[in-house]
């Protein structure tokens, strides 16, 4: 009997202490991000059209998900994976994909959203699922990647913290989330067929900037304190929750605030700014960069940045927050929020207006100031440096063209065209007739007049790729040049998926190979993923080609790219395995992928 007892003790103590040692461990997982609940996230999205007004005018075409606009905003730790179940119910029958903006795809590149490219498109009453792992920490978004849909509205946030347990190199109390777009009241398809018509019709300059989704059309929140600004009434919410009606920042005095910006325009460059606050630059496209202090900050459609902003002004007042048109000659009003110092009182409506006015946008064509901002940024001391030499150089000129009369933008003069099967399948089963397997031009005339309307503007149609061999440093120097008539040249900003690339240097006229990379900044280069090219200048880029798949390369305004200004770039397509046979269940890998069972 005393034998039994104490064989029952020892068994209570050791289920006590291996309780112990149980809750233990789960605690320590959890701290580590190992469970289960923190490493999978499950969003179903279902994409479609819906009324909404953005900018207090009712539009029949806003696409969105889920019935939201934007769409929901994703959250996640590094190391998590995420499996995103989108179906298309959109009723005009469009297909559609979606871009997980910054997201490398390491492993998983039929997950990137390129149609054409990565994947089948989506089309309508069909459901894709997008499993992929985020695996560095940023400010990231989403968006359509499938004719002007992101022009319709479908895009949203994703943010992406450092694992449990690890910290940032700044220090802040809370944050917030800014999305920027611009939003034109003709539907994106509307504004397909003017881009695709001939003679050409541009599309004009948005009716309004949009911050998170809302912006005021035809009236300003500033009417009544900005005398230059008469001819707009004053905006009149019923509501602060009036879906128009802007999203106030509420802070308290004497806290530092983490802002994340991305900019999802279709078109615009934006400048932002805080009346009375300086900001602190931290992070761009989701890597460190060095501190620098600014009153204002520009960015790029395709960018996305972090600033820092204390609130140590006068606790009694709200401050305007303004976003503006740069690059361009705006025909577009500021959009305008409020930083609201909890301590400041609150009109009936709910909706606070400063009492002074608010931030001046920097004169749209002052590039000198536009590139001084820019080369601020510099990456943070211990970031990846690049390698000093490259294994291959390409020198892309961007013009404005025409083929067959129809306006179009061409690289090296090729317009790109996506063909019907995905490039992932074609060249990872080898299909020759998929694409043209010729090699893509990888320079361009030394004479070339950069300064002047092309002398010859005919151009052609193409979908060549340019291969890389596995870990090959790679140079992309961009070239900026005048367009198909008059004295003007635009800014690109130019988008890399499955990539970071270090930005080596900027510079104007024509690049000079072996006088201008002399200037290339090989220290501390900022890593990004998207980068502006000014106008008649160029930009230096260097990546290291190290993610098997193929990849797009493009400028991210939404017109330019529709009119064919991008190029294709594969590496490793061999290595890649595991490929889902939804991603490639179309054009001549339908039969391929429907008897492969392993599909490696």
């Amino acid at each position: 009997m005393r034998l039994k007892g104490a064989i029952r003790s020892i068994r209570v103590c050791w289920s006590i202490w291996l309780g112990y040692v149980i809750v233990l461990l789960s605690i320590l997982m959890g701290l580590i991000g190992g469970s289960s609940s923190v490493r999978v996230r499950e969003y179903k999205f279902e994409v479609g059209y819906m009324k909404k007004k953005p900018d207090c005018i009712e539009n029949s075409y806003v696409m969105g998900i889920n019935g939201h606009f934007p769409g929901p905003t994703i959250r996640a730790h590094v190391g998590d994976t995420l499996h995103i179940s989108l179906f298309n119910n959109i009723s005009t029958n469009e297909p559609t994909s979606i871009h997980w903006h910054g997201i490398s795809q390491h492993g998983t590149p039929w997950a990137d959203g390129t149609a054409s490219i990565s994947q089948c498109a989506i089309n309508p009453g069909e459901t894709f699922h997008y499993r992929f792992t985020v695996d560095k920490a940023g400010t990231y978004f989403y968006h359509g990647h499938y004719g002007l849909q992101r022009s319709a509205g479908l895009y949203g946030s994703l943010i992406v913290d450092l694992a449990l347990g690890q910290k940032e190199p700044f220090h802040y109390h809370s944050e917030f989330n800014l999305l920027l777009s611009d939003w034109w009241h003709n539907t994106s398809l509307h504004q397909e067929l003017s881009l695709s018509s001939k003679p050409f019709q541009w599309i004009g300059e948005p009716q309004s900037l949009l911050i998170n989704g809302r912006g005021q059309y035809n009236c300003s929140m500033a009417a009544n304190i900005v005398n230059n600004n008469a001819t707009l009434p004053q905006c009149k919410f019923r509501t602060s929750d009036e879906e128009c009606a802007p999203q106030i920042l509420h802070v308290h005095p004497n806290k530092t605030y983490r802002i994340r910006i991305a900019s999802t325009t279709s078109l615009s460059s934006l400048n932002f700014a805080i009346s009375n606050h300086k900001m602190v630059v931290v992070e761009a496209d989701g890597n460190y960069v060095d501190p620098f202090e600014v009153d204002d900050i520009d960015i790029y459609s395709g960018e996305s940045y972090s600033i820092l902003i204390t609130t140590n002004q006068n606790p009694n007042n709200n401050y305007w927050i303004s976003i503006g048109v740069r690059g361009r000659k705006p025909n577009t009003p500021q959009a305008l929020t409020i930083l609201n110092y909890k301590n400041a009182s609150i009109s009936s409506s709910n909706i606070i207006i400063p009492n002074s006015p608010p931030p001046i946008t920097p004169q749209w064509n002052d590039f000198n100031r536009s590139k001084t901002f820019t080369n601020k940024i510099h990456a943070l001391m211990g970031s990846p440096k690049p390698p000093t030499h490259y294994d291959h150089r390409l020198l892309l000129l961007n013009t404005q063209n025409l083929i067959d009369g129809y306006t179009k933008w061409a690289i090296n003069n090729i317009s790109l065209v996506l063909p019907q099967t995905p490039y992932l399948g074609s060249i990872k089963f080898k299909i020759n007739a998929a694409f043209d397997r010729r090699h893509p031009s990888e320079k361009f005339s030394n004479g070339y007049d950069i300064f002047s309307p092309p002398i010859n503007p005919n151009a052609n149609f193409g979908n060549r790729v340019y291969m890389f061999n596995m870990n090959q440093v790679v140079d992309v120097i961009l070239q900026n040049a005048n367009v198909l008539s008059g004295k003007n040249s635009d800014i690109h900003p130019w988008h890399l998926h499955g990539h970071d690339f270090w930005v080596l240097g900027y510079g104007d006229g024509k690049f000079k190979q072996g006088y201008d990379e002399k200037k290339f900044n090989l220290k501390n280069p900022p890593l990004k993923n998207t980068a502006a090219v000014f106008p008649y200048g160029w930009t230096a880029l260097r990546f290291r080609a190290n993610n098997p798949g193929v990849w797009f390369f493009h400028c991210h305004i939404e017109a330019h790219l529709h009119m064919g200004m991008g190029v294709i770039f594969a590496e490793g397509v061999q290595l890649v395995k595991g490929i889902p046979k939804q991603a490639l269940a179309c054009g001549l890998t339908k039969k391929i992928m429907s008897f492969n069972t392993t599909n490696n």
